[in-house]
């Protein structure tokens, strides 16, 4: 057992203590003294010793000598068994006359701590287009500006700094190859969006891949006539998350994750026109040299040129 990192005693000091005692014919306080405990300790260290000899001067488990009586087995399943028809923690210890703690215990035992963990979850469909170009996804992320040395720097949250405003970082990815593309906009409205639209399509079309599909979420700008009439002039079907459910465009979240643990606060930035210069670099990297685990370990223009054929 190990002895407390406070202990004064090791068992051998105390073995040393109480046979200065027995032995020496040292007082008890002249060996206390000597030991650096008090009187009254070394008493106690002293009459384990004659108790039951050196090993009562070990130190002690912590552990409770007896426990309470677990919940009987019936009474648990009987508790799951109201739960499963919603009942909450304090309905179903008043219809069983058990204190509330027990009960919640229980539950927290049973993994039915909160009623959410009672729908049943829908299943994680993934899927990957099979050509570069057959779906790019589109999402936006806030930043707030960076105007002096923030809590993130500096760790104390009296440092945040208020209303500074927020730039917007646009982000488009490749289904199938994962090559990405961003911008820094000063905001998120249709004509920020659909100006990045095109840009990306562009972008896109100089590395040989025709975009077909665009997938976004049902935010307003993506939602407005503009951004409907240039994905038709640039024939891509616009496609639609189901509301309130983000996984369906979930290349998109996790890039953006990506970007915002690799990039955007990953060091302290002195100012937003810093973050932003520092982008380019690590977008730059993400596509071309950072290996990504959803596609076996390929960089993005790795896989690029494999779906496409060509030779690098």
């Amino acid at each position: 057992m190990n002895v407390h990192k406070n202990a004064r005693l090791t068992p051998q000091g105390r073995l040393l203590m109480v046979r200065r005692i027995e032995e020496e014919g040292w007082t008890v306080a002249a060996a206390a003294e000597a030991a650096g405990l008090s009187e009254r300790r070394a008493y106690v260290w002293l009459g384990r010793y004659r108790a039951g000899g050196e090993r009562m001067l070990h130190d002690r488990s912590s552990a409770p000598a007896r426990y309470r009586d677990p919940v009987p087995a019936e009474r648990v399943a009987e508790i799951e068994r109201l739960r499963r028809r919603r009942m909450t923690g304090p309905q179903i210890a008043q219809q069983l006359a058990m204190p509330g703690s027990t009960v919640s215990l229980v539950l927290r035992r049973l993994g039915l701590g909160r009623l959410a963990a009672l729908e049943t979850k829908p299943p994680v469909v993934r899927y990957e287009r099979e050509k570069p170009g057959d779906m790019i996804h589109l999402d936006t992320k806030k930043l707030g500006r960076i105007v002096r040395a923030g809590h993130r720097v500096t760790g104390d949250r009296r440092d945040r700094v208020r209303g500074a405003g927020w730039d917007y970082l646009h982000v488009a990815i490749d289904d199938a190859s994962r090559l990405a593309y961003t911008e820094i906009l000063p905001d998120e409205r249709k004509e920020a969006a659909t100006g990045f639209l095109i840009r990306a399509l562009c972008w896109f079309e100089r590395h040989g891949v025709t975009v077909a599909r665009v997938m976004t979420d049902n935010g307003s700008a993506y939602l407005s006539r503009l951004f409907r009439n240039i994905c038709a002039a640039a024939e891509a079907r616009h496609v639609r998350t189901r509301p309130y459910t983000p996984r369906t465009n979930g290349k998109a979240e996790r890039f953006i994750q990506s970007s915002l643990r690799e990039w955007a606060y990953a060091r302290a930035y002195q100012s937003s026109a810093e973050r932003t210069g520092a982008m380019p670099a690590w977008i730059d990297g993400y596509n071309l040299s950072r290996p990504h685990a959803g596609i076996k370990g390929l960089t993005p223009w790795a896989r690029l040129n494999n779906l496409l054929g060509n030779d690098s």
